[in-house]
């Protein structure tokens, strides 16, 4: 990189940072802290939640899908249209009344309105897990990014400087600085690939007729993708829609139902087909790159990780100035999921944890340091747990399926089913979220050597067995209850 991109993407970092800081001073209460005053309109909402669900993991994640798929690739965030839409019009609805009546900071608190504090203490550690890995694949995706397309920078060092600045201007600035910036970041992320990365990617492979003859045709299909594929990405992410804690912050960060639901179906529309489409075509302007050879000298194409074509294209092909702008756009896209899912963390752990076991009221002062202090040290724990991982689709994907198949069943329980109990709502999440995280582990596997089909994902068997128990033990309990009242009664 010449040092004018580094200039240009240093300059970048500290305009982050400022916002941070600014917001620093405005913030006086946790409120304030986790759902920006409760005033945010519509476009700041919707262009947050695009930035923040298409963030680092998905730009990245998408450019991968690209490399190794092509156009069907996008078909990952054509689920992420419908849970938008979905959430839209059935959970905005019934949880915006109820977050600006009770004044509600989180998800999990849902859980304890219409449950109990048992049922929603686990909730929250559920959430606070999922969210903290989900952070982690974002500061990998930042640092993948940062190590192919910065001379001598290794991933490592990439994950501590990446990690660090996210964590910062987060820690200090709250909810209203997240969403400030996520506008910003997205704004420049839509902005470079439109008029920076896809064209010049264009350009360089030798345009159309030169995609059609490097790729195999399959790439510029709709139809490359498998039925499981599909399967497995509507059952993660339609789902996420309902159980997101970075959802229903900026649900209740909204000045109303209204504005919610406008910033959803913005958020939507975004997603697919503008910003799916992006992301694999420039993921198959790469593929097509490191099959001319492009990439001879910097990387062995034919054994690259898929997930750093992308990176590794904009660093051969863009001349000086418009790589650090680039970057810039990707770094943003990073940044605003990261700081997202550390937020949702961060209020998981104070609000639905912490506050649990305190014995005693804090001021508004004090609960907004602790708001602060925690949410540095969930970063840093994000960071060392990047450092174990290598694949950001996979890292995101798992801290998704852990949260579906834990969640989604009791959440909508307890929204739309008057049977719904408590036991069966602990029970569910519990065995649900386990079962998930076991075949993940275990690869599919159970014990007396029974293997279950490798391509259903393990999230499918978590969220049928947390189905099986909710309803069984809510009709259980639901009928043990009704022959109580009518013997009393009697």
């Amino acid at each position: 990189m010449h040092w004018i991109d580094y200039l240009i993407f240093v300059v970048y970092m500290f305009a982050m940072l400022g916002v941070g800081i600014y917001f620093f001073n405005k913030n006086k209460t946790a409120e304030d802290f986790y759902v920006s005053g409760r005033n945010m309109s519509s476009w700041h909402i919707g262009l947050s939640v695009v930035a923040t669900d298409v963030g680092g993991g998905f730009s990245i994640g998408l450019g991968g899908l690209g490399f190794t798929m092509g156009l069907s690739g996008s078909w990952m965030l054509f689920t992420g249209l419908l849970g938008a839409w979905l959430s839209a019009v059935f959970l905005i609805p019934k949880v915006s009344h109820l977050g600006h009546k009770y004044k509600f900071f989180t998800f999990p608190q849902i859980f304890g309105h219409f449950y109990n504090s048992r049922v929603a203490l686990l909730a929250g550690i559920i959430s606070a897990i999922g969210y903290v890995g989900f952070t982690s694949s974002q500061v990998l995706a930042g640092a993948k990014l940062a190590s192919a397309t910065i001379e001598g920078l290794n991933l490592q060092t990439a994950l501590i400087v990446m990690g660090i600045i996210a964590v910062v201007y987060t820690a200090i600035g709250g909810l209203k600085a997240v969403i400030y910036t996520d506008t910003i970041q997205w704004l420049i992320l839509i902005s470079g690939l439109v008029f920076i990365g896809i064209p010049i990617a264009y350009h360089a492979v030798g345009g159309y007729d030169a995609i059609k003859a490097t790729l195999d045709p399959k790439y510029l299909s709709l139809t490359n993708v498998h039925w499981y594929q599909i399967l497995n990405w509507s059952v993660t992410i339609i789902p996420i829609w309902f159980v997101g804690m970075t959802l229903y912050q900026r649900i209740y960060a909204s000045k109303g139902e209204k504005e919610a639901k406008k910033a959803w179906l913005i958020a939507g529309a975004f997603e697919w087909p503008i910003m799916a489409f992006m992301g694999v075509i420039l993921g198959m302007l790469a593929k097509v790159a490191a099959s001319q050879g492009m990439f001879a000298g910097i990387t062995d194409a034919s054994t690259m990780d898929s997930e750093m074509g992308l990176p590794v294209l904009l660093a051969t092909i863009l001349p000086v100035g418009l790589l650090g702008l680039m970057l810039s756009s990707y770094f943003s896209a990073i940044l605003s999921t990261a700081d997202s899912c550390l937020m949702a963390a961060s209020g998981n752990i104070v609000t639905d944890i912490i506050a649990k076991f305190s014995k005693k009221e804090l001021t508004h002062k004090k609960e907004l340091r602790l708001s602060q202090i925690v949410t540095l040290a969930v970063g840093l724990f994000a960071i060392l747990l990047a450092s174990q991982m290598q694949n950001v689709l996979e890292l995101m994907l798992y801290s998704y399926a852990f949260m579906v198949s834990g969640l989604f069943v009791p959440v909508i329980g307890a929204l739309f089913w008057k049977k719904s109990h408590p036991i069966a709502a602990f029970w569910s999440m519990l065995l649900g979220g386990s079962t998930t995280i076991i075949l993940i582990l275990t690869k599919n596997k159970l014990p007396l050597g029974i293997k279950l089909p490798e391509h259903i994902d393990a999230n499918i068997y978590g969220l049928t067995v947390s189905l099986i128990l909710f309803l069984t033990l809510s009709y259980y309990h639901f009928n043990k209850n009704e022959k109580q009242n009518g013997i009393q009664n009697n």
